[in-house]
């Protein structure tokens, strides 16, 4: 039987991810990326909410993508699982640069000035083009660790035989808890420079525990047992992060080390996420006309919201054109529309369709 409760936690955790987005884009604490403060106000309130999802939202994706794997891996076989990944994650977030994504680093560049930079220095346009390609990755650096960690199972599950997926069935519940330790260690390591997302050991060890951890139902019975105790747990985690990191520190900076790399960083990140998986697993695994549709274009949601969002900053906000509480709802509603709007579109349109979002032939659910 299809585990719905994995949808609906996909679905959910997009939807939080283009509220994140939204708030971020217009951050009062300096961090980079989006167009930054638009208000008066020396401290926005409202950015607390940063500060309370960022450290779960991917780590949770990872985790169901992770136990995703396995039920693919199962259904469909190695080959299958390859050739799948790789058209839907691999060829979107890189040929799909090219022919799509590239418009993202168009608005980007243009965020920081960076575009108007390039074309008073004489930079040929050829050579603009690519640098917007490079720049055009935005939200799929996500798409582009997923592949590779599922690359890395697969490696994996050629050494182990099976024996990790036996013993991570019979993982004790204080084991569970002390996972803990090993997501502080793992987010101290394999940090890229510069780009502070592609924190490649921290993520992994989320998918990994995903896969050979928390895709075993005897597990998912144990967490479904403390599903309250979890959620408690999570929550508070994430309220006295956002609370010491917001108020206390004066807003600083939760995407970049050193906060990034603390025990309360990973503790949000590790409990937060098992709090929403427990949750889910025990109060909504079911499915009706709505969530069924959220399910099925969650991955267009999630690749296309930032473009709109950060269209309206770059078109309606930069310039002034209205009053900063607008662009805010502005960038909500373009991060919907583009979401859903584009997936309909462009899921429609032959070939165009597979470098974009790695559909094949008919239109499926990614």
């Amino acid at each position: 039987m299809r585990k719905y409760y994995l949808d609906n936690v996909r679905w959910l955790t997009v939807v939080v991810v283009l509220l994140y987005h939204v708030i971020y884009m217009y951050n009062a604490e300096d961090i980079l990326g989006g167009l930054g403060r638009i208000t008066t106000l020396s401290v926005q309130p409202y950015d607390i909410f940063a500060y309370l999802v960022f450290p779960w939202i991917m780590p949770v994706l990872f985790i169901v993508a992770g136990i995703s794997s396995r039920l693919s891996l199962e259904k469909y076989g190695v080959k299958q699982f390859v050739k799948s990944r790789t058209r839907k994650l691999l060829v979107p977030s890189t040929l799909g640069l090219f022919v799509f994504y590239f418009l993202q680093g168009y608005v980007s560049m243009h965020l920081s000035e960076g575009g108007a930079e390039l074309a008073a220095m004489g930079v040929p346009k050829i050579i603009i083009y690519f640098i917007m390609v490079l720049s055009g990755s935005g939200v799929l650096w996500f798409v582009h660790l997923l592949w590779l960690y599922s690359m890395i199972l697969l490696l994996f599950r050629v050494i182990e035989k099976g024996k990790l997926l036996k013993a991570g069935a019979k993982t004790p519940m204080w084991l569970i808890i002390l996972f803990i330790l090993p997501v502080w260690l793992f987010a101290q390591i394999l940090n890229t420079p510069i780009i502070s997302v592609y924190r490649i050991g921290f993520y992994f060890l989320f998918f990994m525990l995903g896969y050979y951890v928390f895709s075993n139902d005897e597990i998912m019975e144990k967490l479904k047992k403390y599903a309250i105790p979890f959620a408690v747990t999570g929550a508070v985690f994430c309220i006295i992060f956002a609370i010491y990191y917001f108020v206390v520190k004066g807003g600083a900076n939760y995407a970049d080390k050193p906060v990034n790399r603390l025990f309360l960083y990973s503790a949000c990140s590790y409990f937060g996420s098992l709090g929403l998986l427990a949750v889910a697993a025990k109060y909504w695994d079911k499915q009706n006309k709505f969530t069924k549709w959220m399910s099925a274009h969650s991955f267009g949601l999630y690749v296309f919201h930032y473009l709109g969002i950060s269209s309206v900053a770059l078109f309606v906000a930069k310039p002034g054109l209205v009053p900063p509480a607008v662009s805010y709802l502005l960038s909500l509603i373009a991060g919907f529309a583009f979401g859903y709007i584009l997936y309909e579109i462009i899921s429609r349109i032959p070939i165009y369709r597979w470098f974009v979002l790695g559909i094949k032939k008919e239109k499926k659910n990614v």
